[in-house]
């Protein structure tokens, strides 16, 4: 079930982007959009986690480079009913986490230094179980897929004028206001699915550790962290991925408005509501 939302929100944020090239350019604009969407889903899917986890320079570790790391994911793993994804330490003293990967099969969790170093062992596995949560709802695909078609939506609008329009084209006053209006929807799309992802994903680790107060502290800490912190290779496109943003320290105007993440607060109130 979880699979098919998934290609059916991918489906759907295409034929948001066709319908847009076409209102900018009629027919030529459809098509260009068309061509572009299949290759952007096509390299979302197959080589987004490679291009993010060297972009992080993340370490491949196992059992026996990382033996209390592997423990912990190989545990939640068997309780999740998941395959054991690929590891990665990344060397970053930022605390933080991702999940990616297209698939179970093609999963892969990566975490900082800075998160083994600060956390206690049920912090550091409340943090593991929220990321194999994505990974059990698709999550890491969706999120690639939404910022993929949300940055190309906004590409397309700052060089709508420069295609040519076909018959059905719109006046140029429908066309600016398009030009304005899309990329903020498409942003406001991806904002949204990235913010319910988070607090699904913070309710299945609490279900999967069975102990909701551990990803509440390791919330708090990472927060704490982050705000005095930054990431040093952190880019906004693959912002969304973290447990916590990277540039929560990082001072930006609007940036509770325009975050892909709810406030940590918000967080740790929804999972007081679980015990």
């Amino acid at each position: 079930m979880e699979q098919m939302k998934t290609y059916a929100l991918m489906t759907g944020l295409t034929l948001l982007f066709i319908w847009f090239g076409g209102m900018i350019a009629g027919q030529t604009g459809m098509i260009i959009a068309f061509i572009a969407a299949a290759g952007m889903n096509f390299y979302a899917y197959y080589y987004s986690d490679t291009q993010v986890l060297k972009h992080y320079h993340a370490i491949p570790v196992d059992h026996h480079s990382a033996t209390g790391l592997y423990e912990i994911v190989e545990r939640l793993t068997h309780r999740a009913g998941l395959p054991m994804p690929a590891l990665y330490i990344i060397p970053e003293q930022q605390p933080n986490a991702f999940a990616t990967g297209r698939n179970y099969e093609n999963a892969a969790v990566a975490v900082t230094e800075g998160l083994l170093n600060l956390m206690t062992e049920e912090e550091i596995e409340a943090v593991v179980a929220h990321e194999l949560s994505h990974i059990k709802h698709y999550d890491m695909l969706i999120g690639t897929v939404t910022a993929t078609i949300a940055g190309a939506i906004a590409m397309l609008a700052n060089f709508g004028m420069l295609f040519g329009g076909g018959r059905d084209r719109p006046n140029m006053f429908v066309t600016l206001a398009l030009m304005f209006i899309m990329p903020m929807a498409a942003s406001i799309i991806q904002m949204t699915v990235s913010r319910n992802r988070e607090f699904m994903a913070d309710e299945g680790a609490a279900k999967m550790t069975g102990h909701p107060e551990w990803l509440q502290s390791a919330l708090a800490k990472l927060d704490n962290y982050a705000q005095g912190t930054l990431m040093h290779d952190a880019d906004p496109q693959t912002a969304h991925m973290f447990i916590i943003n990277p540039f929560t320290g990082k001072d930006m105007s609007l940036k509770n408005l325009f975050s892909t993440h709810p406030s940590t607060q918000q967080r740790i109130e929804r999972l007081e509501a679980l015990k």
